[in-house]
């Protein structure tokens, strides 16, 4: 049984480090004129993720303010702890051990 919980934590990190790809596309798209700036894009991030079902992925109920602050943490968290990595799955990563549990 635990084989098939890890594996299903492998699939949603997949599915979510491709949603999270997937919203820096359509993130650089809505701010093209600023050539992908946003200092406040992990509220259109929050919102993004909300609207594309973030809260079913993760099977929990994420405040707009919660996920706003993980985004951010596991930003500052993937700067300080694996700088180049790929940030998707990074991120992915960090929310799937935090909501999927064994």
């Amino acid at each position: 049984m635990k084989l098939n919980t890890s594996v299903d934590k492998k699939q949603r990190a997949r599915q979510l480090a491709d949603l999270l790809h997937q919203t820096g596309e359509d993130h650089h798209i809505a701010f093209k004129a600023t050539d992908g700036a946003d200092p406040d894009w992990s509220i259109w991030y929050a919102d993004h993720l909300r609207e594309k079902g973030i809260e079913t992925l993760l099977d929990a109920k994420l405040l707009k303010s919660d996920l706003i602050y993980l985004l951010v943490l596991a930003d500052k968290k993937q700067m300080s702890e694996a700088p180049g990595s790929r940030w998707e799955q990074f991120y992915a990563d960090f929310f799937v051990n935090r909501y999927i549990h064994s």
